[in-house]
């Protein structure tokens, strides 16, 4: 019986696992967001203030992937208990480039922190995005510094959550001037908490304790974040959301919030270069100036948690003085800017973003994306740019599979005798044409690797559009406001003019119709497959691959319809090299209809 060889089932087997590949790689992540729902506690150190959660924070929060509150009862009591609180006048503004907010003088908290370069949402008039919001609110997360007591020394009055600190009058934190606090406890000692700024999100804090007493005193720098798991970035297999840190200088992304809450306390992993909770484009960050000190992570309960940094113990004798510099990284996981703090000395600063284990490959594709952005000003355009240069790249390759695909169509006679001729011996039949290909200098598995070359590529943009903040809020053009997120207009509430959302994986949008329209039309134009099985899959795949890409950020779908229609273009040029391919297109075609035909 004559028909397709071994070799040719495995050539395009190997093509649908590199199709497949992709498909279990970015379907397993659409499942997660789409699927996820969204001990007694530990005591706080001293200086921790009382956990005061609303009455919603029992419920288990539902999470998105960028994180930030999602119940509109929450939302709505936010917004009024942020206003209460930045109402009261014991604070000291922070007007910086990066920062803007306000240090509480109730505890010496940095519990009020925005971003100046990044939006909350599209819309500008929703305000900038929010880092740090104050003890109690919804969204609660802050930064406090402080001290526990010593051993082997008198007992003294220590600063607290209800301490208020005195600031100098017109105090305003900003680059150029720091802001000291102090705080007398009546008995000699006085306590000074130091606040510097630079221009991006690093703030500098010195804590300070001198002793005007008649004895000695012992105590223990404390540096601690706390926050709640509500406003949460949504946690998953490939981008971690939650607890982290660098430990030996070896960046751990975990705990997750469930695991924290179910050990009760979990101490950091080594030494702690860095310790702190990320979420997806925002991050706040404990960073030691000198080694010595130690780390853990707490769950208070009620979805608050803490990630604390303690030093090792310092005596303060009569008429001395001593001092612990701890930095705070509060705001968005830039690259540049990260890469620039562990250019100045925090060890792998620049992995708190979770590239995962191809960043050796995605952050030299983010570099030539955001230089590509920065020549043309629009991130849509440099996409294509980027594809066009991929494209380019492999063009020698793509010549070469075409050559392979004449080579193969020129040996088909000699390939089907040998098939006659050893139908009952498949080992020989294998072994003669092994040989022919060898003689004929044919590779049969040539045509694959173009689309493998293509899987590390497809997933180094695919990582970067989520967990690079360049990315987030994006614009191309016309509807496309947001390269990041999805494709906002789904054909089946008809664009938009139905009021009713679409399930994500049924929101098929413009960007995913235009995908499988392209992606069927590159089928098209490759040569009929012969085997029954192999036409349908092919004839199923770009309109699988449709409802499977269309839930994904648009930049991804740009580029591969960008792709789709520079490989059309490129396969109708290489069929004007190679006519013979073409013809053998056509008359494969026609026999296959032929073939239908009688099988009715």
């Amino acid at each position: 019986m004559q028909g397709p060889s071994v070799d040719k089932h495995n050539y395009r087997n190997m093509i649908l696992a590199g199709i497949l590949t992709v498909t279990i790689l970015l379907g397993w992540d659409m499942a997660m967001r789409y699927f996820y729902p969204a001990a007694p506690a530990p005591k706080a150190v001293a200086s921790a203030p009382a956990a005061t959660p609303s009455a919603a924070a029992s419920a288990a929060p539902k999470r998105t992937r960028e994180g930030g509150l999602t119940n509109p009862a929450d939302i709505a009591l936010e917004a009024q208990d942020i206003k209460t609180a930045l109402a009261s006048p014991a604070r000291v503004r922070i007007e910086a480039p990066g920062l803007s907010g306000s240090i509480n003088l109730a505890g010496g908290m940095v519990d009020d922190l925005t971003t100046n370069r990044h939006t909350a949402t599209l819309n500008p008039a929703d305000g900038a995005q929010r880092i740090f919001s104050p003890a109690g609110t919804p969204a609660q997360q802050f930064a406090q510094f402080g001290w526990t007591m010593g051993e082997g020394a008198p007992a003294i009055a220590l600063p607290n959550a209800q301490t208020v600190w005195t600031a100098p009058a017109g105090a305003k934190l900003t680059p150029q001037t720091p802001v000291t606090l102090s705080w007398n406890n009546g008995g000699g000692q006085t306590f000074t908490l130091t606040y510097a700024i630079d221009a991006d999100y690093m703030l500098t804090v010195t804590q300070g304790v001198s002793n005007t007493g008649p004895a000695p005193v012992a105590v223990k720098p404390v540096a601690q974040l706390n926050r709640t798991d509500k406003t949460a970035a949504l946690d998953s297999f490939n981008v971690h959301a939650g607890p982290f840190g660098a430990f030996d200088e070896t960046v751990s992304f975990g705990p997750n919030y469930k695991d924290l809450a179910e050990a009760g306390t979990l101490p950091g992993e080594g030494q702690p270069n860095w310790i702190g909770f990320t979420d997806i484009y925002w991050m706040s960050t404990l960073i030691p100036e000198k080694a010595g000190a130690t780390s853990d992570f707490r769950s208070l309960g009620n979805g608050i948690y803490l990630a604390n940094l303690f030093y090792p113990q310092v005596a303060v004798n009569p008429g001395q003085q001593s001092s612990r510099v701890t930095k705070l990284f509060a705001g968005a996981k830039e690259t540049e800017v990260l890469d620039r703090y562990e250019a100045a000395g925090i060890p792998k600063f620049g992995l708190a973003i979770d590239w995962g284990w191809f960043r050796w490959f995605e952050k030299p594709i983010f570099w030539l994306l955001k230089s590509l952005f920065n020549t043309v000003g629009n991130f849509g355009l440099a996409i294509m740019l980027l594809t066009l240069i991929v494209r380019g790249i492999m063009f020698p390759v793509a010549q070469r599979q075409f050559a392979s695909m004449a080579a193969m169509k020129a040996i088909q006679p000699k390939m089907k005798a040998l098939q006659e001729r050893y139908k009952d011996d498949k080992p020989r039949q294998q072994q003669e044409i092994m040989a022919l290909y060898k003689a004929e200098g044919v590779n049969p598995l040539a045509g694959c690797l173009p689309i493998f070359l293509q899987i590390p590529i497809f997933f180094a943009l695919y990582k970067t559009l989520i967990v690079s903040v360049e990315m987030r809020h994006q614009p191309f053009a016309l509807w496309i406001k947001d390269l990041s997120a999805p494709d906002p207009l789904h054909l089946l509430n008809l664009f938009g003019l139905l009021p009713f959302d679409v399930p994500s994986f049924l929101g098929i949008g413009v960007l995913a119709l235009l995908l499988g329209i392209t992606m069927w039309l590159q089928f098209k134009l490759n040569p009929a497959q012969m085997d029954p099985v192999q036409q349908q899959v092919f004839a199923i795949m770009p309109w699988m691959m449709m409802f499977i890409m269309a839930p994904f950020a648009a930049g991804l779908l740009l580029y591969w319809i960008t792709s789709n229609v520079l490989t059309i273009a490129q396969q109708a040029y290489l069929y004007s090299r190679h006519p013979q391919l073409k013809e053998q297109a056509q008359k494969d075609e026609a026999d296959m209809k032929r073939a239908k035909v009688r099988s009715k």
